[in-house]
């Protein structure tokens, strides 16, 4: 995969996630945990884009793991959404893409 296919993909994961959270449910709780998975799905595109920029060898991979750590985080709280009821696990798959970025 390309530095630019990646890019797209990272994107296209954010604007999945941001129109996951707007699905869900008007509870405390699901706008507690839309925020976290906002936060962390949206962070792992800006991040990549960053570690693009990197200055070094030791920079990138510094970058990329911070990369590897938001695209970790949003997989948890997709799962939390899922296993707390929130939201259906099938109306979540297509926003857990997680893996396809880092595996």
């Amino acid at each position: 995969m390309t530095t630019d296919e990646l890019k797209t993909r990272t994107k296209s994961f954010a604007l999945r996630i941001i129109k996951l959270v707007e699905a869900l449910p008007p509870t405390r709780t699901a706008d507690v945990i839309g925020k976290q998975l906002t936060k962390s799905g949206t962070s792992v595109g800006a991040n990549y884009r960053a570690a693009c920029r990197a200055k070094s060898n030791a920079d990138f991979i510094a970058k990329i793991g911070i990369v590897e750590e938001e695209a970790d985080e949003s997989a948890f709280w997709l799962e939390v959404i899922v296993e707390s009821g929130l939201m259906k696990e099938e109306l979540v798959d297509e926003g857990r893409t997680c893996k396809g970025f880092i595996g």
